[in-house]
């Protein structure tokens, strides 16, 4: 029962960070409330104080009336205290990344797949394992960078409703100019005509930069947040705790002190934009719980990690596609990529140079 115990918790991750991009889209969207716009600090705050609830609140009352071992340490906070800054950063690269127009379809497969490279490389730097790893290894690396390459190159499309709305813009701008041979007559009706709505383009740059800047947070999270557990003498929830008050500052304090000045549409009383908010925060915390959980059921991190980083793109994908119509869009050319970037991540983790056991002290001959 204990090896099904670790594997629930590993499909419990996985689920949780896979819906938590297309969860989290969704209330980018109904919190600002105008077709085509995404609030960003609200949204972030509702993430900050599910997160809060989940990575602190709740193992607080465990470690109060269960206890568990390990001990509270400064140098194991402030690691701890560390990654959870960290992680806070690189939840808000994904909003951003949303704000700029990126999609949750490519978005989160890119950063799923490029942040089990930043955390291998990081606890290659820390163990300093770079001499041991192998051609494998690098062949995973490129492929990844490949099917990242491939995903951009062959993203989904708009919807059919986008070009609908789109070609109704179009329309709109078209009946607004007149020819020149036709004689110039002013109505009420056309005197004062409605702008067309433009839709937000895409900014690549911006798009790339904030998925980047998540995958290395993210990437870096991982070898942080087992240094702070080491420090507190292997405790589980006691570094988890340190990462919910991180988030609760860069998530929940920060943004609050920027609203006044940070002007953007919506508010908190879009009920469901906060409702949808909540939920991906709740998820992006359980699937961290998920982690510590599956560890502590036996699982160990050469193959939970692995398929965390290979199934959570899969229910992204299949989450977006579903729920977004856009399986028409989806080309064969995507979906390789996407396999190609899920495979590489899978075998960076797999095939990662471990650091050389110290060889076992001869037993002396009596």
């Amino acid at each position: 029962m204990r090896g099904l115990g670790f594997l629930l918790f590993t499909v419990m991750t996985f689920c949780c960070w896979g819906i938590y991009g297309p969860v989290l889209h969704v209330g980018q969207a109904k919190m600002a409330g105008e077709p085509g716009q995404l609030s960003s600090l609200r949204p972030f705050i509702c993430v900050g104080v599910a997160y809060f609830v989940i990575a602190v609140a709740v193992p607080l009352i465990v470690l109060r009336t269960k206890g568990e071992s390990g001990n509270w340490t400064v140098a194991g906070f402030t690691i701890s205290f560390i990654a959870g800054l960290i992680t806070a950063v690189g939840a808000l690269g994904i909003i951003l990344a949303f704000k700029f127009q990126g999609k949750p379809v490519y978005v989160m497969p890119l950063v799923f797949g490029l942040a089990p490279i930043v955390n291998t490389l990081v606890a290659m730097l820390m163990a300093r394992t770079f001499k041991e790893a192998s051609w494998v290894f690098y062949l995973a690396i490129l492929l990844v960078a490949l099917g990242a390459a491939g995903v951009l190159r062959f993203k989904p499309k708009a919807s059919h409703a986008d070009h609908a709305v789109a070609a109704k813009t179009v329309d709109v701008a078209d009946d607004q100019v007149e020819p020149e041979s036709a004689e110039k007559t002013e109505t009420p009706e056309t005197a004062e005509s409605e702008p067309a709505v433009t839709k937000p383009q895409p900014k690549p740059l911006w798009i790339a930069i904030a998925i980047g800047v998540t995958a290395l947070c993210w990437g870096s999270y991982g070898p942080l947040l087992h240094k702070g557990q080491v420090r507190m003498s292997g405790s589980r929830l006691r570094p988890l705790v340190c990462v919910g008050l991180a988030y609760f500052v860069i998530a929940v304090v920060v943004p609050l002190l920027l609203l006044p000045t940070f002007q953007e549409s919506g508010g908190f009383q879009n009920v469901g934009g906060v409702i949808w908010s909540l939920a991906a925060g709740a998820a992006g915390a359980l699937g961290s719980l998920g982690i510590i959980y599956a560890f502590n059921f036996g699982g160990k991190p050469i193959f939970v990690m692995p398929l965390i980083f290979g199934f959570a793109p899969v229910i992204n994908t299949f989450t977006e596609t579903l729920t977004k119509g856009l399986f028409g869009q989806v080309s064969t050319e995507f979906l390789i990529s996407l396999a190609f970037v899920i495979t590489g991540a899978v075998m960076v983790l797999v095939f990662a140079p471990r650091p050389k056991r110290p060889p076992k002290p001869a037993t002396p001959i009596s």
